[in-house]
């Protein structure tokens, strides 16, 4: 994440990233960082939207002591989510307004666990962009690909999570990654 481990930077922005091949079905998450950081999990059943808000969850926890931590997604409904949404659903109970159970709750206490413990410790909210997905946006295309290719690993019945932060090499993230398949098809 920084130079030392022991000194994190002011600001940080760190992209992330959901894929699922078919939907439900293996699934991965992502983050990816402005200085080549990156993480990654699979997921043997999910869904896109598990996908989404594990990449969310894990770039706020990886980053906890970062005091100015923007996150570029191209998923409104993690956005909306993280933004909007999940204190309300606690609030009424953890049932939608249809009065059904909230999806992914587990994931979404998880969200308000990592925001309130960033409060606590005196550090801003994160801060959420929303970026355009495949559509040259490089960070971004880096996270897409990493959780790609988590989702092909969980494909395989792996359930893994991979990390910079644990010694794997770090992305050049000054140019784009490798064009997938999913690229070339116009995805």
């Amino acid at each position: 994440m920084s130079s030392t481990a022991s000194t994190p930077p002011d600001r940080y922005v760190v992209a992330t990233d959901g894929a699922c091949k078919g939907n439900p079905g293996p699934a991965g998450w992502a983050w990816v960082g402005e200085d080549g950081h990156w993480a990654a999990g699979s997921i043997p059943s999910g869904t896109n939207n598990i996908g989404e808000l594990l990449g969310l969850l894990h770039a706020i926890t990886d980053h906890a002591d970062v005091r100015e931590l923007v996150v570029q997604a191209d998923s409104k409904y993690a956005i909306d989510t993280y933004s909007s949404w999940m204190d309300g659903h606690r609030r009424r109970g953890w049932v939608t307004s249809a009065k059904k159970p909230v999806a992914n709750r587990g994931i979404l206490e998880a969200l308000i666990a990592a925001r309130d413990a960033r409060r606590a410790a005196g550090l801003p909210d994160v801060v959420l962009e929303h970026v355009r997905g495949h559509s040259g946006h490089v960070l971004n295309s880096w996270a897409d690909e990493r959780a790609v290719r988590a989702s092909q690993h969980a494909a395989k019945g792996e359930e893994l999570i991979w990390t910079s932060l644990r010694g794997l090499d770090r992305l050049e993230v000054q140019k784009a990654p490798p064009r997938s398949a999913a690229d070339r098809n116009g995805r």
